[in-house]
């Protein structure tokens, strides 16, 4: 097996130097925070996104960095090297023209290297710790005097890049400790119900008269795959007020949602066969929770549970209209820990609707493909390699998703079938 070091940095004053880099850097964002935007803002949102990341490094318990927890994702500390490999390419190599550093990385951090099951034999923490401030530090040295104007859309996509990664290596960690646990279906008494799954507040839809509305962004910020914005014009609807709660999902589990053939489609029926399981894959056995988003279930899941209510998943123009107004009033950056009940927040909609934001990425029926006028940034393979018709489009972020990934527009995607995602779902009609 390949070892691999950082040739040009002193491992025995790793600490040191890595505590007086941070200082260095923390330095840099000061006086850059005193230049006019974008300039200071790209400067700020770099340091947030950062404190997050180390965060993070410090948090995970270090035996699990090499770890390949879920076959479908990478080791937790591969996504580390990976956000300092990225930061690298883009802004010293592609725009600031500098010579390709670390070379031995390039192959164990590119998302096109190594395959994920190949990349669990990692450097130390101690060494991608000081890969990631290595960089950070040259990274700002080019941003006091790189012409941010013409390049303010690329460090805008690094800045969400690093908070996406954050949020997987958030979404392994708790599926590490989801496996550790044994869970198993709360004992609620099927003849007397949670409190919140019947003629509650949380049933409550609201009404989306017919109407044209903008989809999409042309924000500065937005991804590829949000742009360009256009005009729909859609029926009127219903959509609930609120995420479906673990209270109500209960109620198809109780009564026997996963045994009945009726709820499910013929694809949904099909992985439920073989994937036999019998609730979310964030299952938390108390009744403290059944005001909490339902999380953890794959795009059948939700909508086997809509069929059993006689309702429908919405589609991404429906999830989108309804959330007009949303704001970042929610559950996000880690700063609970965990989902909130779906009503702990008062934020509303224009619409009426709660919770639009955060605590958990909401399932669409939607596919995931190119608005009218895509074009691709700042690579192809970006989004445009997940126009297949495979991937469902989710909405809203979760209570992992970084802010600067938090908005309305903002488009997820992933196979039906996954259900490691932070992810639930509200229904339509």
């Amino acid at each position: 097996m390949q070892s691999y070091w950082l040739p040009n940095l002193c491992l025995a004053v790793i600490g040191l130097a890595y505590r007086k880099k941070v200082l260095l850097a923390s330095k840099k964002i000061l006086k850059l925070a005193s230049i006019p935007s974008p300039k200071n803002s790209i400067a700020i949102e770099l340091q947030q996104v950062r404190r997050n990341t180390l965060d993070l490094l410090g948090e995970i318990d270090r035996s699990l960095l090499a770890t390949q927890v879920h076959p479908d994702f990478s080791p937790i500390g591969w996504h580390f090297g990976h956000i300092a490999f990225t930061e690298a390419y883009w802004i010293l190599e592609h725009l600031a023209n500098l010579p390709p550093s670390f070379k031995e990385y390039h192959c164990l951090f590119s998302a096109d290297g190594l395959p994920k099951s190949e990349r669990q034999n990692l450097p130390s923490i101690s060494i991608i710790q000081e890969y990631l401030g290595v960089v950070r530090q040259r990274v700002l040295e080019y941003l006091e005097s790189a012409p941010t104007k013409s390049q303010e859309r690329l460090w805008r996509w690094l800045i969400q890049h690093e908070g996406q990664h954050c949020e997987t290596i958030t979404l392994l960690w708790q599926l590490h400790r989801q496996q550790s646990s044994q869970n198993s279906p709360l004992n609620f008494n099927p003849f007397n119900p949670p409190a919140n799954s019947e003629n509650s507040i949380f049933n409550e839809m609201v009404k989306v008269e017919a109407g044209e509305f903008i989809m999409g962004s042309n924000d500065i910020s937005g991804l590829d795959n949000e742009h360009p914005p256009h005009k729909i014009h859609l029926n009127t609807y219903w959509i609930d007020r609120f995420p479906v709660t673990c209270g109500q999902y209960w109620q198809f589990m109780t009564a026997g949602g996963y045994q009945k053939r009726q709820y499910w489609s013929i694809a949904g029926w099909q992985w439920l066969q073989q994937n036999p399981v019998s609730q979310p894959l964030y299952w938390i056995n108390s009744l403290d929770w059944i005001d909490h988003p339902v999380c953890g279930v794959s795009y059948y899941e939700a909508e086997a549970y809509a069929k059993f209510v006689d309702k429908r998943l919405p589609t991404e123009a429906e999830w989108s209209k309804s959330a007009l107004g949303a704001s970042l009033n929610c559950n996000r950056d880690r700063a609970i820990g965990h989902t909130t009940p779906v009503n702990a927040y008062s934020d509303r909609s224009k619409y009426g609707c709660q919770d639009m934001l955060g605590n958990v990425w909401e399932w669409t029926a939607s596919w995931f493909e190119g608005y009218s006028g895509f074009e691709s940034y700042p690579y192809p393979g970006y989004s445009e390699v997940y126009f297949d018709n495979k991937h469902r489009v989710l909405k809203g972020g979760s209570w992992a998703t970084s802010r600067q990934g938090m908005r309305t527009s903002f488009r997820n995607w992933y196979y039906p079938q996954v259900r490691q995602i932070f992810a639930g779902f509200r229904c339509a009609r």
